[in-house]
């Protein structure tokens, strides 16, 4: 037996979005038209951050099975930097772990670089990384449909 057609979504978007049923129709929306174009169902791709990444994955791990996968993305923020990070650039967080700032921008390019048919994101103001990552797709020619608050 062959493995399932999935078509790859990337859900994203901002750790202050609160409207799960937009994001639960927007997916169940997605879901309907890729198996109208014959897609076994759909992969949600998301960046496990909290807010609308992971209410993508919610609704992706409460329909495993049905058609649906999960694709968790996370970003490395205590690993170690790239040679493009600048010195002297890692923050410490209130419980003195060092992150680096840039490792969900680096996340996002990673989730673009894996090609999803197209994206959904939620968006509240100007989350700056909902808007690194919206540039990335507009750059990469990966369609988006748009929510904001």
């Amino acid at each position: 037996m062959s493995a399932p057609h999935l078509a790859l979504i990337l859900g994203l978007g901002s750790r202050a979005w609160t409207d799960r049923t937009t994001i639960d129709n927007a997916l169940t929306e997605v879901w309907h038209d890729a198996l109208q174009d014959g897609y076994d169902g759909i992969s949600v791709m998301e960046g496990t951050a909290p807010g609308a990444d992971s209410m993508c994955g919610n609704w992706a791990k409460a329909r495993l099975g049905d058609g649906i996968a999960h694709t968790p993305v996370e970003a490395d923020w205590e690993g170690p930097c790239v040679n493009t990070c600048r010195p002297g650039h890692r923050r410490t967080r209130r419980d003195d772990t060092e992150f680096c700032p840039f490792a969900g921008h680096r996340r996002n390019q990673e989730m673009i670089d894996r090609k999803p048919l197209m994206a959904l994101a939620f968006q509240v103001g100007n989350s700056t990384g909902t808007a690194d990552c919206l540039r990335r797709l507009n750059k990469a020619g990966i369609p988006v449909r748009r929510w904001t608050a």
